[in-house]
């Protein structure tokens, strides 16, 4: 597909210094031309949409005021960083964003200067932009430094954390809060009913009105102090029910703002590079602004995949045969069955109710399912509070932001042995998201935790049976159980419960002179790669072993006794994972064979469609062929 053609102001910019050389009246205009280039994109090409168009004015602002890369802009998660890509050099490469060795889907530091940081995870551009301040106050640089943190990532307590540190410094830098109400589902908590209750507070909007109309009567556009009295005294009284939160926080506030009025911005932006020290600009914007379909339907439009520009019509695969379900689904409906058998089930998810499908059971037990925010590591607790009172926490986390509450597993789970059922969503590979989305790592760093299960289905049926299994009241206990991202194999899956004993691995079939060792859903792809080994005559042994921790000692003494060969097959990082524990039971078990391990190897990888990630990573189909044959002569 050819790229997008870019109107005539945008097809003058390349980089922000091309953007500088505009008129403030010609803006407006460009930021139209923008909005409708990324449309034009991600129509054709696919990604995030909402999320940038919602800010198309603030990076026009940004970058026409400030003097970036010198100046050191910071985007969180990064979602909403596709007008930033393309005013900074990457406007005629921007259709093959997400794309198999195209550009990022998030800021990238390798990718661009213009990417100060790099990003993908939420709730860190405070603290980054933080750091950066000071290391330029320390090396006596002149730098402005912006942080655009969204409503949603500002739930997370990292963003607190940051904020507590900034308001006691000196660090000149800028702190723009994106308002949208909106991560990928509505925002939750009491931040937002908060930033609600500013937004439509007439205290506030006519502190709003008075100060930003002082600032624009300003001479030569410099802030006096006789106006930055004024702003203190004005900002004492601003909300008549408490004080206001970033100020208790001695972060100087400023707003909110109408964030889709690119001359306004560019009026404060410009004031507030003369005001040093740490300050906060609350902006109010609008997901999906541009696009009225996409306004009005925000969690589904943040990356609706691809459709008709012109009409909205989403363009979907049309296939006659049925099609399995995706494993989040499959979760989704799973655990409100088993919660309406058992009454101490709940369900807890950090800010992904639609990604991980416990929608379904906020829908239907409302007081039984819980949208945290986007705060893994309360997530964590929260589920071992519940499991203290004898309730049977489903904590469901994307194996990737796992990583972010460890400490939390280790120390106020595993260590109390509290019961608590970790469903890892989007383990292994991911596709387009890439290196910040992959979840490569939960086998390994799970095995490692004393008291912790850590298994894998391999297809939907397996899932519902390890949730059933990791329910009961005998196995409560910590408990991790982690699937791919997308589809499964099983287009009818909804079989009745059955128990599977923990630490217990199956035969799919038997074989002479190798053994495969699968876990999870790789081990479809060892069915696909034995049917096409048995028309050459090959017939190797294939085994799911299903757990990683425990590990089927009876299982393994069967294979270890009878091969010499041995292959290993993971979604997941070869280090430490469970080709790494069936070689440590080998040895501590006195057994001698050659093994080999397919994984991701050690090294970070980027983005592509699974399957393309498959064959990169070397455990695709014709790998696992090409294995076999290799141990088979």
């Amino acid at each position: 597909m050819s790229a997008a053609v870019p109107g005539p102001l945008l097809a003058k910019v390349t980089y922000p210094s091309d953007l500088r050389k505009l008129r403030k009246d010609q803006l407006p205009q460009l930021c139209q031309e923008l909005r409708q280039f990324i449309v034009d994109t991600v129509a054709t090409h696919g990604g995030h949409f909402g999320a940038s168009m919602g800010v198309v004015e603030l990076s026009v602002a940004l970058h026409y005021v400030f003097d970036t890369p010198n100046d050191q802009l910071v985007w969180d998660v990064g979602h909403q960083a596709y007008g930033h890509k393309i005013l900074t050099g990457r406007r005629d490469v921007f259709h093959t964003n997400r794309k198999y060795k195209g550009i990022s889907g998030f800021p990238k530091r390798d990718e661009s200067e213009y990417d100060t940081f790099g990003v993908g995870h939420s709730s860190t551009s405070i603290s980054a932009a933080l750091g950066m301040a000071e290391a330029s106050h320390y090396l006596k640089l002149n730098k402005q430094h912006i942080a655009v943190i969204g409503d949603g990532s500002m739930t997370a307590g990292m963003a607190f954390e940051a904020m507590n540190h900034a308001g006691v410094s000196n660090a000149n830098m800028l702190i723009i809060l994106n308002d949208n109400g909106i991560s990928i589902d509505p925002n939750v908590g009491a931040l937002k009913e908060y930033l609600t209750d500013v937004t439509t507070s007439s205290t506030y909007n006519k502190f709003r009105n008075d100060v930003w109309d002082a600032l624009s009567h300003v001479p030569g556009g410099k802030t006096s102090q006789a106006l930055l009295s004024k702003i203190e005294a004005s900002l004492k009284g601003i909300i008549s029910k408490s004080s206001n939160i970033f100020e208790a926080l001695k972060l100087r506030y400023f707003g909110p703002i109408d964030g889709h009025n690119v001359i306004r911005l560019v009026e404060v932006l410009s004031e507030l590079k003369n005001i040093n020290g740490p300050k906060l600009l609350h902006i109010v914007t609008t997901k999906g602004k541009g696009y009225d379909l996409a306004e009005k339907d925000q969690t589904l439009w943040h990356a609706p995949g691809l459709f008709n520009p012109q009409t909205g019509e989403l363009i979907k695969k049309v296939s006659d045969k049925p099609t399995p379900p995706k494993y989040q689904d499959v979760f989704g409906h799973t655990i409100i069955e088993l919660a309406k058998q058992n009454d101490k089930i709940m369900g807890i998810t950090p800010a992904m109710p639609s990604g991980s499908s416990l929608k379904y059971m906020m829908k239907e037990m409302p007081d039984r399912a819980f949208d945290v925010g986007i705060a893994e590591q309360h997530a964590v607790t929260f589920s071992a509070g519940l499991a203290t009172q004898g309730m049977r926490p489903f904590c469901n986390i994307y194996s990737s932001f796992m990583q972010r509450a460890y400490d939390q597993v280790i120390h106020d789970v595993a260590l109390q042995n509290l019961g608590v059922i970790f469903c890892l969503d989007r383990g292994g590979v991911v596709g387009d998201d890439g290196a910040t989305h992959h979840g490569a790592y939960d086998m390994a760093y799970f095995r490692c935790i004393p008291n912790m299960v850590v298994s894998a289905p391999m297809n939907e049926e397996e899932l519902r049976n390890l949730m059933y299994t990791a329910q009961l009241e005998k196995n409560n206990r910590p408990f991790s159980i982690r699937y791919p991202r997308g589809e499964g194999v099983m287009v009818d899956w909804k079989k009745p419960f059955a128990e599977i004993e923990i630490g217990t691995g199956r035969k799919i079939a038997e074989g002479e002179k190798v053994a495969i060792l699968s876990i999870g859903h790789t081990g479809n792809a060892v069915v696909e790669a034995m049917a096409k080994l048995g028309a050459e005559g090959i017939h190797p042994a294939h085994y799911d072993m299903r757990f990683v921790k425990p590990l089927d000692a009876k299982l393994l003494q069967e294979v270890f006794s009878k091969y010499s060969k041995i292959i290993t097959i993971e979604d997941g990082c070869i280090m430490g994972g469970m080709g790494s524990a069936v070689l440590e039971w080998m040895s501590d078990n006195g057994f001698n064979a050659s093994v080999k391990r397919l994984g991701i190897p050690d090294q970070y990888i980027e983005h592509g469609s699974q399957q393309q990630l498959y064959t990169d990573c070397g455990y695709n189909v014709l790998d696992i062929e090409n294995a076999v044959k290799a141990f088979w002569n």
